[in-house]
C-alpha cells in the first residue's frame, strides 16, 4: 500500500482485517520509500530456503533428560538375550537407552505408534539438538532394542533415575499417593502367549477387550512418579497393592527418604485387614477410607454422633474417634461430603428412572391383547434381571398377578420410605489413619490429595500428550518396557512443569505447557552466496509471543542454540 505524506510517497505492507464488521487495511510493517524498498530487494539473498521445526518441547525435555542421565542409566541394565544379538546392541548408531529416551519424548509430545515416530520426529528439532540422523528409527528399530531390556531390571533403572531426580531437583515427598488403573488393548483372545492382558472391569468401559493394569505412586507437591508396576488386568486393587507395598517401601528407603516422615494415601479399594497389617508391619503411616456398606455399625455410630466443625471449606459435620478396626487401633474421621451426597442422590434417581422405564416396557407388553402367553417362572427371572442390584430390589416393590392361562399383570411402585432412609447416609465418608496426632483437617486434606494420582493417570490417558495408548505390543516383556517408557515420559514432563512453576510462576497444566512449548519453533535458513554459490545455513528462533518468550527464558533454551545437548550413552555404551 502506498501513502503520500508531504509530497513524498511511502510504502507499507498491509493486511485486510475486519474491524467492527468492515474490512480495513491494517499496517503490518513500514517498508520506506520506493528507493529504500528497491535497495532492500536488491540485497535479498539468492535461492532463499526456509523451514521451521518444533523446538521448545523437545529441547526442554532433552535438557531434563540430560540432567538425569537417563540414557546412560538405562544402558547399565541392558542385557539382550536374543540369539545372534549382542548383549548391548546398537542400531542406527543409537544405544537402547537412547532409543527409550527418544520413545519417551515422543510419548510426551504426540500420540503416535513406533511406526509413526519418525514422521513426528521429522517435524521437530531433535536431529539438530542431538546432531544425529534419526531417519532410520522405525518400528523395527524400537522392537529390536526393546527386546534387550529384561523386565526384572526395570525397577532397578527406575530407582536410580528417581534417586537422581530427588538429588538433582531437590524434590519434596512427605505425602505419597497410591492408586491403580487399567488400559485396554487389542490383543487377540486366542493369544495364549500373553499373560498380562486379561479381561476385567475396564475403567474405560471396554469390558469386551483384554486389559493391562498399572499401579502408580506419586508425590503430593509435584506429582512426580516414584514407582510404577505393570500387572495382570484381571487382578483386583487390593491384591495388587498387597504384592506391591513391600517394593514401594523398599523404593522409598533406596532413594534416601525417611519412611517415618512419609504418609501413604490409599483409595478404599486397596484396603483390607491383611494389607493394613503389612503396612503397619513395615512401619508405614497411612490415610485410607472405609466403605460405609462394609462397616455398617461404624457408619451408624458416626451418623448419630456427627458434630459441626470447620475444615476450611465452610461448615461441615465431623465425627472423630479412636476405635478398633480389623483388630487394630485406628483414628476414624467421618463426615458428610456435599459433593458426594449430590452425586449419590443423582445416581439413585437415575438408576430408578432406568429401572422404571424397563419395567413399564414389560408391563405394557403384558397388557397387549395379542401378547404371547408367558411362563410365570421366566417372567420372574426377567424381572429379577431388571432389578439385579440389591439396592434396586430394596427400593422397587413389584407384584405379578395371574389373570388367565399364560396371562399376567405386572404392577410396581417406588418405596419412598426406603429412599428417605437411604438418603440419611448419602455423602458419608469414613477415613482411617494411624497418624493419631494429626488434626481432623490434616487427615481430610491428605485424603483429598488422592486427586494427585488420579491427575497423573488422567495425563497418561490424555489423547494428545503422554498417553500410554497406542501400544502395539503383545508380549509381556514388551508391554512392561512400553509402560516404563511412558512413565519416563511422564517423569520428564512433570519435572519440566515443576521447573516452569518455580522459574516463571507457571500455573497451566502439563498438557497446555507442552502445547505452548511446541509453538516455540526453530527456523532453518538456507541461502546461496551470490559470489561463490556456497550454501550457508543459519538457525534462529521464530518470533515468539510474550508468554512463549517467558517460557523460553525460564528454561534457558537459548543456551541450546549455542551449545547443543550432549547425552551420555547416546551412541555408545559406557
Amino acid at each position: 500500500m502506498q501513502k503520500t505524506v508531504k509530497g513524498h510517497k511511502y510504502w507499507y505492507l498491509v493486511e485486510s482485517r475486519r474491524v467492527n464488521g468492515k474490512p480495513r487495511p491494517i499496517v503490518i510493517e513500514y517498508l520506506g520509500t520506493a528507493d529504500k524498498l528497491l535497495e532492500r530487494l536488491s540485497q535479498c539473498p539468492k535461492n532463499l530456503t526456509l523451514k521451521s521445526y518444533a523446538f521448545g518441547d523437545v529441547a526442554g525435555l532433552l535438557s531434563i533428560a540430560q540432567r538425569l542421565n537417563i540414557a546412560e542409566t538405562i544402558n547399565k541394565y541392558i542385557d539382550s538375550r536374543r540369539k545372534n544379538f549382542p548383549k548391548q546392541p546398537i542400531r542406527n548408531n543409537l544405544t537402547a537407552g537412547a532409543t527409550y529416551l527418544l520413545g519417551a519424548i515422543g510419548r510426551c509430545c504426540m500420540m503416535t505408534s513406533k511406526r509413526g515416530w519418525h514422521e513426528w520426529a521429522r517435524g521437530t528439532a531433535l536431529e539438530y539438538l542431538l546432531k544425529a540422523d534419526l531417519a532410520k528409527v522405525d518400528s523395527q528399530h524400537f522392537w529390536d532394542l526393546m527386546d534387550s531390556l529384561p523386565a526384572e531390571n526395570i525397577p532397578k533403572i527406575e530407582r536410580e533415575i528417581m534417586e537422581a531426580a530427588f538429588k538433582g531437583f531437590g524434590l519434596e515427598a512427605d505425602t505419597l499417593f497410591y492408586d491403580a488403573t487399567n488400559f485396554f488393548t487389542f490383543i487377540s483372545t486366542t493369544n495364549t502367549r500373553n499373560t498380562l492382558a486379561q479381561r476385567g472391569r475396564n475403567k474405560q468401559k471396554r469390558h469386551d477387550l483384554r486389559q493391562v493394569g498399572m499401579a502408580l505412586v506419586v508425590s503430593k507437591k509435584d506429582q512426580i512418579p516414584l514407582f510404577h508396576h505393570t500387572y495382570q488386568g484381571n487382578l483386583n486393587d487390593a491384591s495388587v497393592f498387597k504384592g506391591a507395598i513391600k517394593n514401594i517401601s523398599r523404593r522409598i528407603k533406596n532413594i534416601g527418604l525417611d519412611i517415618r516422615q512419609h504418609t501413604f494415601v490409599l483409595d478404599r479399594g486397596n484396603n483390607s485387614k491383611a494389607n493394613l497389617g503389612i503396612i503397619e508391619g513395615l512401619g508405614l503411616f497411612y490415610v485410607g477410607a472405609l466403605s460405609p456398606v462394609n462397616h455398617k455399625e461404624l457408619a451408624l455410630k458416626a451418623l448419630e454422633a456427627l458434630a459441626a466443625e470447620s475444615a476450611g471449606e465452610g461448615q461441615t459435620e465431623f465425627y472423630r474417634a479412636q476405635t478398633q478396626v480389623w483388630g487394630a487401633e485406628r483414628t476414624i474421621v467421618a463426615f458428610v461430603s456435599g459433593k458426594l451426597k449430590e452425586g449419590q442422590a443423582r445416581g439413585i434417581h437415575s438408576m430408578l428412572a432406568k429401572k422404571e422405564k424397563q419395567l413399564a416396557k414389560l408391563q405394557n407388553k403384558l397388557k397387549e391383547p395379542k401378547a404371547k402367553k408367558r411362563n410365570r417362572k421366566q417372567l420372574m427371572t426377567q424381572i429379577n434381571n431388571i432389578l439385579k442390584t440389591n439396592q434396586a430390589k430394596e427400593l422397587i416393590e413389584w407384584e405379578l398377578k395371574w389373570k388367565s392361562k399364560g396371562r399376567y399383570e405386572l404392577s410396581f411402585q417406588i418405596n419412598n420410605q426406603e429412599i428417605e432412609k437411604l438418603e440419611t447416609a448419602f455423602g458419608l465418608r469414613i477415613l482411617m489413619t494411624n497418624r493419631h496426632s494429626w488434626s481432623t483437617t490434616e487427615i481430610i486434606e491428605a485424603y483429598y490429595g488422592q486427586a494427585n494420582v488420579e491427575k497423573a493417570f488422567k495425563e497418561l490417558k490424555n489423547p494428545y500428550h503422554l498417553t500410554v495408548k497406542p501400544q502395539y505390543h503383545w508380549t509381556d516383556q514388551k508391554i512392561k518396557v512400553h509402560n516404563f517408557i511412558c512413565v519416563i515420559g511422564y517423569l520428564l514432563s512433570a519435572l519440566l512443569h515443576r521447573e516452569l512453576r518455580s522459574q516463571a510462576n507457571y500455573t497451566a497444566s502439563i498438557n497446555t505447557m507442552l502445547n505452548e512449548l511446541k509453538n516455540i519453533r526453530l527456523a532453518t535458513i538456507l541461502t546461496e552466496n551470490k559470489d561463490n554459490g556456497k550454501i550457508k545455513t543459519e538457525y534462529q528462533i521464530e518470533k515468539m509471543s510474550a508468554g512463549e518468550e517467558a517460557l523460553f527464558k525460564a528454561l534457558g533454551l537459548q543456551n541450546l542454540l549455542k551449545k547443543r545437548v550432549k547425552i551420555k550413552g547416546f551412541s555408545v555404551y559406557n
